[in-house]
């Protein structure tokens, strides 16, 4: 699997579609991880950008959120993970 694409709540959301973006070119999906509402805005903005990136490659993806436990600092988290594919 691709490096996971880590988003914050400070993230520049067309930044992070364009990286959604790059990895999906180059190996056909994507795993975008957010901790927090204000991550999980910003993952979900991201990827409705990227998709329109995309779609001048003619692309069309698809999001497929899901749970996942993550280990932050000796502390199990829970964060949504969106895998990004062609559909």
């Amino acid at each position: 699997m691709a490096d996971i694409i880590k988003v914050s709540a400070e993230s520049r959301t067309t930044a992070v579609a364009g990286a959604i973006a790059g990895i999906v070119r180059e190996q056909k999906h994507a795993e975008v991880q957010a901790i927090g509402a204000g991550a999980v805005n910003q993952a979900v903005k991201a990827c409705a950008i990227a998709r329109g990136y995309l779609e001048g490659d003619g692309l069309n993806v698809i999001c497929i959120p899901s749970f996942t436990e993550v280990t932050i600092d000796g502390k199990e988290r829970t964060a949504i993970r969106i895998l990004v594919e062609p559909r």
